[in-house]
């Protein structure tokens, strides 16, 4: 029974990992790894229960912890970035001027 449940979370984190390098959009991609690791937290603690040891439950939550706040991270950074326009447009600089008395 367990078997089958670490083969079929193993399948679905390979089917999210196809995702996020097919993925037509950046959301698409952060959207499987988040998926990615949740099913990463899922397998840690199926391994916690299958050795006995519940140590591995602590190890999943805090990883279940940086895999919320590492998305959000992402998502904001990717919200807040603007395209640089620098290369399209380059800005002229005017030249002093000068009064016409001055030497």
């Amino acid at each position: 029974m367990f078997a089958v449940a670490t083969t079929a979370i193993v399948i679905a984190m390979v089917l999210a990992l196809v995702r996020a390098i097919a993925g037509p959009s950046l959301y698409d991609r952060v959207l499987a790894g988040n998926s990615f690791g949740t099913k990463t937290v899922l397998l840690i603690g199926l391994m916690g229960f299958l050795t006995g040891r519940p140590d591995f439950l602590d190890i999943a939550l805090l990883y279940a912890l940086i895999n919320f706040t590492g998305t959000l991270a992402i998502l904001r950074f990717f919200s807040y970035r603007k395209p640089s326009r620098a290369c399209a447009a380059p800005t002229q600089k005017a030249a002093p001027s000068q009064k016409e008395g001055a030497p």
